[in-house]
């Protein structure tokens, strides 16, 4: 479905990416990990469009991506929850979740694709006249990831959807995750909580420094003596 190769990108001067290549088949889970400042949110706001590779190639469903405009990924299918969630944080939750669907071939099947957020995220239906910005962190991240459903991606991209969440938060989310993974969905996700994101992903990226130093599937990612001595303190 994703394919990248060899993209390098970086902000002013500074490169942050370096020859990544990576591919997500439709239907997987695929984990893109490594520590702060690896390159992960980078990548994925390279995938959205919100910057530019300075070289290499994106493709999605064999359509090339890299001169697409970033309003017109919604449109070709491709949603992104950001990092630090973006909600609008004066609207309620379910104008949030009417922003998700404001495409045209979204607003046809607002109705459905509510029910769905809500059977997902059954607290979201409670909370649904409730302003974004009063939400505990848990529930702002559910309301960001239904929002993003709510356009009905083929890929979803997840930038760090347990970062400042609390132990028994973070359970919730990737639980939901798996959930999303079983039922189809197509997500690549970006994390640095290595041992949780490895039990809901098919398969993984190491990403350090900008750079791929071993892909995989989790098991094997899991298993491998650098991932366990730097990142699993095994």
């Amino acid at each position: 479905m994703l394919a990248l190769r060899n993209i390098s990108a970086g902000y002013a001067g500074f490169q942050a990416l370096f020859d990544v290549s990576l591919e997500v088949k439709a239907g997987e889970t695929v984990a893109v990990i490594g520590p702060n400042g690896a390159g992960k949110t980078t990548l994925l706001r390279v995938v959205s469009r919100l910057i530019d590779a300075t070289t290499g190639e994106m493709t999605m469903e064999g359509r090339r991506l890299n001169d697409v405009a970033s309003y017109e990924l919604v449109s070709r299918g491709i949603a992104h929850v950001p990092e630090n969630r973006r909600l609008f944080p004066k609207l309620t939750v379910e104008e949030n979740l009417r922003m998700g669907a404001f495409v045209p071939q979204a607003r046809a099947h607002f109705e459905e694709r509510l029910a769905r957020v809500y059977q997902l995220f059954p607290r979201m239906e409670e909370r649904r006249h409730q302003a974004a910005g009063t939400l505990s962190g848990g529930e702002q991240q559910m309301c960001a990831i239904g929002r993003a459903l709510m356009s009905g991606p083929k890929l979803l991209l997840l930038d760090e959807p347990s970062a400042g969440l609390a132990p028994v938060v973070v359970q919730s989310i990737f639980e939901t995750v798996r959930r999303m993974s079983t039922e189809g969905y197509t997500v690549l996700i970006v994390e640095q909580n290595i041992r949780q994101v490895l039990k809901v992903a098919s398969r993984g990226y190491l990403l350090e420094t900008g750079r791929i130093r071993a892909a995989g599937t989790a098991a094997e990612l899991l298993d491998t003596d650098e991932i366990k001595k730097a990142y699993l303190g095994i």
